[in-house]
């Protein structure tokens, strides 16, 4: 991500602005896990610098990954690479509906060759266990009635008056609604990232032209877990759907303000340290996933592991908020203790999470 800040000091407005738009592009990519080639960052360099146009750039892009096909692509690069160029594209440029047909446009422009359900509403009911709610899942929308609630919807913001609120209602209203329109997931895959594309365009038309673009750009994954805690409760556990972490991302989006934004803070298991700062700096979730491992780091790391057992340290530091360091640190551990193990080689294999052995009783 550092690769563009040379743009954004230098202070060129049209470099600055590409720069900007490709920060965002990339970072979004975090929210699926992908990160995108060198090859893709070398290409947006030189579109920033005038040198190619945005159309060149997905042209290469495509060239290049005809020329060396990824056949197994595990690690999903040319989807990231080519998503990015897009969503570059696509925020690059002066136009924008406020209606369903624009938000599904965007996930076909997006998707296209990539999914097949690119621009369709998915015709089956999903869950996604999430590691922000130890597992469990958001209850999204019934594939039978997609399209009325999504029609429904817009309608309703359509009539919305803005009129006489102050910024600060009007950015409570927005998060309302952009939550809302997630949890429809209307989309099989790639919904979230369609839809920051689609609430940043939405901004721009209510006059947030300069947004503070790192959010997207650094935070996109509490982004994405910020919108998971908005539209999930379980009143047995006495969890209830919040829309606190996601005001503070908007606030800090559109406010300018400077709230710290932590995913292991919205842990439906996460308890606020009171005067111990040990704890502070930890920031525990405080029930086990394994009774065997009582560290909150290694917890952390074993229940995304078990989610995603070819996560890297990088995704895991995003996904927890702890540094690559800590988690380095902490996967030595858990190796020495005998609770994960890896297969294969550093770049194609996987963490295996070795389970305790249970005694047969007699």
């Amino acid at each position: 991500m550092d690769n563009f800040e040379e743009y954004l000091r230098q202070g060129e407005p049209n470099k600055a602005e590409k720069a900007k738009d490709w920060k965002t592009a990339i970072g979004l990519q975090k929210v699926d896990g992908l990160k995108p080639s060198d090859y893709l960052i070398e290409t947006a360099r030189q579109n920033i610098e005038g040198d190619i146009t945005i159309e060149e750039v997905k042209q290469r892009i495509d060239t290049y990954y005809k020329q060396y096909p990824t056949h197994t692509n595990e690690d999903r690069t040319e989807e990231a690479d080519k998503v990015s160029a897009r969503m570059t594209e696509i925020l690059s440029e002066q136009t924008f509906t406020f209606s369903p047909a624009e938000y599904l446009t965007i996930h076909r422009r997006l998707f296209q060759g990539i999914y097949r359900h690119a621009g369709k509403i998915r015709d089956y009911n999903i869950t996604k266990q999430e590691w922000v709610l130890n597992g469990e899942t958001v209850l999204y929308g019934s594939a039978e009635s997609l399209k009325a609630t999504l029609e429904y919807d817009f309608e309703q913001e359509k009539k919305f008056s803005y009129k006489g609120l102050s910024e600060q209602e009007v950015i409570e209203h927005i998060a309302h609604f952009i939550s809302y329109l997630w949890q429809i997931h209307i989309f099989g895959e790639g919904n979230t990232r369609t839809t920051a594309i689609f609430l940043i365009k939405y901004l721009r038309k209510h006059g947030y032209k300069e947004l503070n673009n790192d959010l997207f750009a650094v935070h996109s994954w509490y982004f994405r877990n910020a919108l998971v805690r908005a539209n999930y409760k379980n009143h047995t556990k006495n969890i209830h759907a919040s829309n606190e972490f996601l005001l503070r991302f908007f606030e800090n989006l559109l406010l300018d303000e400077n709230h710290i934004l932590k995913n292991r803070e919205m842990h439906v298991q996460f308890i606020e340290p009171v005067n111990d700062p040990v704890k502070a700096k930890n920031d525990p979730v405080n029930d086990p996933v394994n009774d065997l491992v009582n560290d909150s780091v290694k917890r952390s790391i074993l229940q995304l592991l078990k989610q995603n057992p070819k996560a890297n340290y990088s995704e895991l530091a995003d996904k927890t908020g702890y540094s690559t360091a800590t988690i380095k640190r902490h996967i030595q551990e858990l190796k020495k203790m005998g609770k994960i193990e890896r297969i294969g080689s550093d770049k194609t294999g996987y963490w295996e999470i070795i389970e305790p052995t249970e005694k047969k009783v007699k």
